[in-house]
């Protein structure tokens, strides 16, 4: 057993990959509160700057020059690899690449430095259909689930679950300490992705309700998947375990929507739709599609209906009992502050691809 899996090893030097990033940059504002020295590995140290704290120290390089990851890395305790493509064009070599790749070489630098490896996986690795398939048996999506078949054109999620494999193996390989967290649909401050396409709906459509709205969201906030993943990074027990943040607080989409509404000074305009008629008006409407899926056309019709139609199928119940994930930013407070950043500060990033790395 190697120096990163013993117990008293000293959690004071972590390597965060995707820094400026939605998750990444809320990992680094809680690593630094704990009294943690972070640095960051970035493809343009000045542009970085200018969104980290001074404390954090940069280091220059790429996710996928492994060089310049092993560089990074040495002397640390432990590695945040965040780093990740969302929502790009090019296909699956769009993401195979940073995703799959960037992993292998994280890796190879948490192998160098014999550092823990905290890797940002994703529920994404369930699929967007078999993910209600326990709520059809009264249950929840959990960690003993079994992953069934993606489909081919399932690109983030067949990458990320590659990547989240490429962990778990290396561990069983003995080769690293690792542990994973996955995250639902994560929304805050620095959101490049989720709210600046519900703010664009809120400000421009009507949204549609859905049952009523009654339905709860899987969505979490960045801050308390920060939370989670640096209690998994530091918690002996959780080599080896994947785990679940994807319900803080259950907030259903009425009240999601009202509370970003809040946050942009404006009001829902709602539609109410019965289920049957919202399928097919998203399947045929190019608009909907580009403002709820940033543009991905394979299967997002279903999946964003499924989202806002069917209550959040996931626990994350083996996080709060092995990890004491006790989340602590609500909804009342979260949501309205992250329309009001986007509102504030985020408006020109609605059409960039999303690259936290």
């Amino acid at each position: 057993m190697t120096e990163a899996t013993g117990a008293s090893r000293t959690q004071s030097v972590a390597l965060v990959t995707g820094a400026t990033g939605l998750v990444g940059s809320h990992i680094v504002e809680l690593l630094l509160s704990q009294g943690w020295s972070v640095r960051a590995l970035t493809r343009t140290p000045h542009a970085a700057r200018s969104s980290l704290a001074r404390e954090v120290d940069l280091v220059q390089g790429d996710v996928l020059d492994a060089a310049s990851f092993a560089r990074a890395a040495a002397g640390c305790h432990t590695i945040f690899h965040a780093a990740a493509n969302i929502t790009v064009r090019g296909g699956w070599e769009a993401y195979r690449v940073t995703n799959v790749e960037g992993t292998r070489n994280a890796i190879a630098a948490a192998a160098h430095a014999n550092a823990r490896l905290l890797q940002v996986s994703s529920v994404a690795v369930y699929g967007p259909a078999a993910r209600y398939d326990a709520a059809k048996r009264g249950e929840r999506t959990d960690e003993r689930t079994v992953l069934q078949p993606l489909s081919e054109r399932a690109h983030y999620a067949r990458s990320k679950r590659e990547s989240e494999e490429l962990v778990m193996q290396a561990h069983a390989q003995g080769r690293i300490w690792a542990t994973a967290v996955r995250p639902a649909v994560v929304y805050g401050p620095r959101d490049r992705q989720f709210v600046p396409r519900m703010a664009v709906l809120l400000q421009r459509f009507a949204v549609p309700r859905l049952r009523g709205g009654r339905t709860t969201m899987a969505v979490v906030h960045a801050a308390n998947v920060a939370q989670g993943a640096v209690l998994a990074a530091t918690t002996d027990a959780a080599v080896g375990r994947a785990f679940n943040l994807a319900n803080d607080f259950d907030v259903t989409v009425r009240r999601f929507f009202e509370l970003g509404a809040q946050g942009l000074g404006t009001h829902v305009r709602w539609l109410p739709m019965p289920l049957w008629v919202a399928r097919g008006a998203l399947r045929g409407s190019r608009w909907a599609l580009r403002v709820l899926s940033g543009g991905r056309l394979a299967g997002i019709a279903s999946s964003a209906i499924d989202f806002i139609s069917e209550d959040n199928p996931f626990s994350s119940e083996r996080a709060r009992r092995e990890l004491g994930w006790t989340p602590t930013v609500r909804p009342e407070t979260g949501v309205p502050e992250a329309f009001r950043w986007w509102k504030e500060k985020g408006r020109d990033e609605v059409s960039r691809p999303v690259r936290d790395r």
